[in-house]
């Protein structure tokens, strides 16, 4: 039952239209729970959007192209006067502040030849299954910081903070774009919680519950309390006792009579 969702879920998204507007798409929550997070959105893969502009013999890639929502318009063309895409990176463009970076490349998704979704009922393969559906924006926590880090970097994104996204096909050999998505609609990621309202004890409890607990914690308190007095009582009991006994054993041993040694 939980697998048919995720069925279906996959076959719209191998269904893109032309009626539909070409551009990135949020992941589904089915696909993608707890999406925004603070520094991270799950897009959904190109699949089937670039089908018109593939041509045999041909090698292509996908650029994503990221870009706060605060840069201007001007800024926001992903191509040069010829054509190349552009190569700016997220420290050149201020987290995409002044304009896109690219925060990803991957190869063009199969829409004839998609993930089996036989293999979805399976733990070991589900993983594997939705990172060919979607890509997390984001999600390279270390690439800033890694001088050898020779890839596309990929960093978290700025929390409360609105974001677009642009998909842009590329031509491998020619090194020339061939198409394009137009912009997502704004994605905006999640604002993190101030200290002061971060729920502590008693945090929304209601007062039947905090007396419920005060009684519980007496009856706890007493409970130790007979016990410990238990252990002390029965330790003092047991010391009373030997000395008793051993009082007792000095007694009998002074009241029996000594022998007289004989003289000859």
């Amino acid at each position: 039952m939980c697998s048919r969702w995720v069925v279906l879920a996959f076959y719209c998204l191998g269904q893109l239209c032309a009626g539909q507007s070409l551009k990135p798409q949020i992941a589904a929550p089915e696909l993608a729970t707890n999406n925004p997070t603070l520094t991270t959105v799950a897009l959904e893969k190109p699949f089937c959007m670039f089908d018109s502009s593939l041509y045999p013999n041909k090698s292509y890639v996908i650029y994503l192209y990221t870009m706060k929502e605060s840069a201007s318009a001007i800024s926001s063309l992903v191509t040069t006067t010829n054509s190349k895409p552009l190569n700016s990176t997220f420290q050149q463009t201020s987290g995409g502040k002044l304009g896109p970076y690219k925060a990803a490349m991957f190869n063009v998704p199969n829409c004839a030849s998609p993930p089996k979704f036989t293999d979805v009922g399976d733990v070991n393969k589900v993983s594997d299954v939705l990172k060919q559906y979607l890509f997390r924006v984001g999600d390279d926590g270390s690439c800033l910081y890694d001088p050898n880090f020779l890839a596309v970097c990929n960093p978290p994104l700025t929390p409360d903070t609105t974001y677009r996204f642009k998909y842009v096909l590329v031509d491998s050999t020619e090194g020339i774009m061939k198409d394009q998505t137009l912009w997502s609609d704004p994605i905006k990621t999640r604002r993190a919680k101030l200290p002061l309202k971060i729920d502590t004890w008693p945090g929304r409890r209601s007062g039947g519950m905090i007396v419920i607990t005060s009684i519980l914690s007496v009856l706890v308190f007493l409970l130790l309390a007979g016990l410990l007095a238990s252990v002390s009582s029965a330790v003092m009991g047991s010391e009373a006792a030997s000395a008793e006994i051993k009082h007792v054993s000095q007694t009998v041993q002074q009241s029996e009579p000594r022998p007289q040694l004989s003289s000859e």
